[in-house]
């Protein structure tokens, strides 16, 4: 999928993250997260699924936990591809959806725990990043 998305504005390349195809198909096949995220701990994926099933639970807490480790491995990530703190980080890329999982899993957890500031920092950097992340995540 490399090259689908233009930026015909002129800002920062979309930047687009490796597969990791191995963590990405063990929880496609149903493997615990847990052992996913003990093989593949640099995967943001595995984080956010993570953060979504604590937060489904209840746990809002690990939810957010969960998805604050998302969020920076993804961080990581994305520098090591040539991000510089802003562009595009486009969701029809499927390796940044991990991230940007992770990054909407950080804001709603923050929002159910009063973080209200950080809850709208994460709210605009995804929109920032992919509006059609946003509409898929935000419903």
């Amino acid at each position: 999928m490399t090259g689908m998305t233009q930026n015909l504005l002129g800002g920062p390349p979309p930047t687009e993250l490796p597969d990791n195809a191995e963590a990405r198909e063990a929880l496609d096949k149903g493997v615990d997260p847990f052992e996913v995220a003990a093989r593949h701990p640099d995967y943001p994926g595995v984080w956010a699924e993570l953060a979504d099933r604590a937060f489904a639970r209840g746990g809002v807490i690990d939810s957010y936990a969960f998805a604050r480790t998302g969020y920076h491995r993804g961080l990581d990530m994305l520098r090591r591809a040539g991000w510089k703190g802003q562009g595009p980080i486009p969701w029809e890329h499927e390796p940044n959806r991990g991230f940007l999982r992770a990054l909407h899993a950080l804001g709603r957890a923050a929002a159910a725990i009063g973080e209200d500031a950080e809850a709208e920092r994460c709210k605009t950097f995804l929109r920032d990043s992919s509006a059609t992340a946003a509409e898929f995540l935000e419903g």
